[in-house]
């Protein structure tokens, strides 16, 4: 059961910014887990569980190694600035025009920045496909993207 537990507060923290020990009971206990505020703190110490800044502004919780390292974000943000024409979207698929020969150094920065709802880019010449894990993510994802372009 502990095993599940933890599978599951893993599987939260990523696809959702979780920032305090209630979001999380409240998360656990929707997916059908019987737990309490005592029971999740002794996984969060368990998992090794950290806060970093989210996108919201307040903290969340992550594991460590998985926190997003912010040149990662600032690096993006210039090179959205400098080579992004256009962007579309379609159920959980965002497409990216690019300058010729920019894409692969865009969808690397978005590969590495390390938002958990992208499952990963491809990329050619002037064209990024970019898979996000459910159409739910789609339209925040996209609000990120236009919000790095300056638009």
């Amino acid at each position: 059961m502990k095993a599940w537990r933890h599978k599951k507060i893993v599987e939260l923290i990523k696809e959702h910014e979780i920032s305090t020990q209630e979001e999380l009971v409240e998360a656990l206990q929707k997916a059908g887990f019987s737990v309490t505020q005592a029971t999740i703190s002794r996984d969060i110490k368990e998992l090794g569980l950290i806060k970093v800044p989210g996108n919201s502004g307040m903290s969340r919780y992550t594991l460590p190694g998985d926190s997003v390292n912010p040149r990662n974000e600032d690096r993006m943000k210039r090179l959205f600035r400098d080579a992004v024409i256009s962007m579309d979207n379609s159920e959980n698929l965002i497409i990216i025009k690019t300058q010729p020969g920019e894409a692969q150094g865009v969808a690397s920065t978005i590969d590495n920045v390390g938002w958990p709802e992208v499952i990963g880019t491809v990329a050619g010449d002037d064209t990024i496909l970019i898979v996000i894990k459910t159409k739910k993510f789609t339209h925040a994802t996209m609000k990120k993207f236009v919000a790095l372009t300056g638009g």
